[in-house]
């Protein structure tokens, strides 16, 4: 597939490409590596919806200490990104690394819950209108948006979706507003790990 746009990720790194070879991961597309015959690597995917992930990771780079690779083409089908060498275990020092960076993170502040567009998780939309509250936010934009999606991809019986309605009209029973928004990942699991020599890599 890539084939057929190498001329373009050739044009856009500024080298032609040398090779190709196919990554794990990305449940939104097909992830590459793509070696340029001026030595550098690039990571591509392919798929659809790119565009906002690439917004996302150049939000992160621009407003936190987020590890991120560089954006070089954020397209709705192509993504074109630094390669980030690594693939070290994510051992305890990594861990530690990774829990200062997200704390810092979580300590960027907004005046209310949300964000400025909505993103994606996966090929899921995420919507995030600016909320007052937390809780408000939590179950209409994650608990119940995410319900409804299901619902309508059939993936979740309506008996079930009628009680996550039940569970986000008590979450006041069980959880608190936090004193003041912070930036989230929204994405964190292993997968969206790179880590080397025991530190977080992006």
């Amino acid at each position: 597939m890539l084939d057929d746009i190498a001329e373009t990720i050739g044009s856009l790194a500024g080298s032609p490409v040398a090779g190709v070879s196919p990554l794990g991961g990305g449940c939104i597309g097909s992830v590459y590596r793509v070696a340029l015959q001026d030595g550098r690597a690039l990571a591509v995917k392919v798929g659809g919806g790119l565009a906002v992930e690439g917004f996302m990771l150049r939000y992160l780079a621009e407003n936190s200490r987020l590890p991120v690779p560089r954006v070089v083409h954020a397209g709705d089908d192509l993504l074109v990104m630094d390669f980030i060498e690594a693939g070290d275990a994510i051992g305890r020092p990594a861990q530690v690394h990774a829990a200062e960076l997200l704390a810092d993170l979580h300590g960027i502040a907004a005046e209310a819950f949300g964000f400025e567009r909505a993103t994606v998780i996966g090929g899921l939309e995420q919507p995030n209108p600016w909320t007052a509250g937390w809780l408000d936010f939590f179950r209409d934009q994650r608990l119940l948006s995410m319900g409804r999606q299901a619902l309508d991809a059939g993936r979740l019986p309506g008996r079930l979706m009628t009680r996550l309605e039940v569970l986000a009209g008590r979450l006041e029973r069980w959880l608190d507003e936090p004193a003041a928004p912070s930036l989230l990942h929204g994405d964190m699991w292993g997968g969206n790990v790179l880590c080397r020599k025991g530190r977080i890599a992006a």
